[in-house]
């Protein structure tokens, strides 16, 4: 399933850079988020290679979504695909976007890609294995290393959103001791804590499944976790949402575990 994910991945990636080159053209949907022709074709490949190799696993994409395309994801295993995660960093000439291939299993994402075609890296989880790669001009993969989260830094670092940057976030930093933040777009911030260059990522701005569940299976694969405000650990193929939308995400802290122990024995 891993080849099978890298090789979507690595196609969408490719469409997404021929079309950033010729600088795209941007539309907007009902909820006021950007969509590009980067983001529908890369989507398309996607779903393409993985209607092939998987016809019985369901398939929730954004922009399938977005049109009411919601199968029925009732036997608990299933793909969340975000084909252009970073568009605002996409249409911005900016280099943080992401393709999100995630496979979910009763909740939790148990496999994930997570590739940066403009910056040439990528990472993937499969089997609690982490690794980071990268990509060469050929759009095809060259080294990999196996990545893992570090213990608690000494200070320790955070990662936020460079788009969706909240007062709670500040709050958050500040009551955890944390002077050091670095602001990203995409995914990536997930990837960073999963590789040990960060500790932690806070999240207290809306998110969708889509956006999130690929970097969290690297992060829960390379040692971390992602858990609610409440302490319990963020599911997806969330429906019928009393006070959301469908596959909405709540507030989460994304960390490495040895962080989480230590955090929670400052704050008690």
């Amino acid at each position: 399933m891993a080849k099978v994910m890298e090789s979507a991945a690595l196609a969408a990636g490719r469409a997404i850079m021929t079309i950033h080159s010729g600088g795209p053209a941007v539309q907007y949907k009902p909820d006021s988020s950007p969509v590009t022709e980067a983001d529908e074709e890369a989507e398309r490949l996607i779903l393409s290679a993985l209607k092939q190799h998987f016809p019985t696993i369901p398939i929730v994409a954004e922009e399938a979504v977005s049109a009411g395309d919601i199968p029925d994801i009732s036997g608990g295993l299933f793909f969340l695909v975000d084909p252009l995660d970073g568009t605002k960093e996409f249409v911005a000439g900016r280099n943080e976007f992401t393709v999100n291939i995630a496979l979910i299993r009763d909740g939790s994402p148990v496999a994930g890609i997570v590739l940066a075609p403009a910056l040439s890296i990528g990472f993937l989880a499969a089997e609690d294995h982490a690794e980071r790669f990268s990509v060469t001009g050929g759009h095809v993969i060259g080294d990999r290393k196996t990545i893992g989260c570090r213990g608690p830094g000494t200070p320790p670092t955070a990662v936020a959103s460079r788009s969706h940057d909240t007062p709670e976030t500040a709050r958050f930093l500040e009551d955890h001791g944390i002077g050091a933040c670095t602001a990203i777009g995409s995914s990536l911030k997930f990837c960073l804590v999963a590789e040990g260059l960060a500790d932690v990522y806070p999240r207290f701005s809306r998110t969708m499944e889509w956006d999130t569940a690929a970097g969290d299976a690297v992060l829960r694969a390379a040692g971390g976790e992602t858990r609610m405000l409440d302490g319990r650990p963020l599911l997806y193929g969330k429906r019928n949402q009393a006070h959301d939308a469908d596959f909405a995400n709540p507030n989460f802290i994304a960390a490495s575990r040895g962080w989480s122990k230590t955090s929670e024995s400052i704050t008690k």
